[in-house]
């Protein structure tokens, strides 16, 4: 499902116009980013959360040369999924 099949998802679900459902998805992905880089933890209940992680410098081989490489540390973007979504899906 793409982001133009979600809006349309959510106007139906929510008997909402496509421009309303569009601002609603637009401000959700606004706020959540925005809580992530502050680096707090967003919790749907039922639904899942989304938390960032800081993944530690590495050592990698570059794939064509096989020379070792360094990789930086970063922070990355983590979803668990809540029970709920876990038991619809099985």
């Amino acid at each position: 499902m793409n982001k133009a099949q979600l809006i349309d998802s959510i106007a139906n679900e929510a008997n909402l116009t496509k421009a309303d459902a569009k601002r609603a998805l637009d401000a959700f992905v606004s706020t959540t980013t925005g809580a992530l880089k502050k680096g707090d933890r967003v919790a749907l209940v039922g639904f899942g959360s989304f938390s960032v992680s800081k993944r530690n410098a590495r050592t990698g081989r570059n794939p064509q040369t096989g020379q070792p490489i360094t990789i930086k540390a970063k922070k990355v973007v983590k979803f668990k999924a809540g029970s709920d979504l876990s038991n619809a899906v099985q």
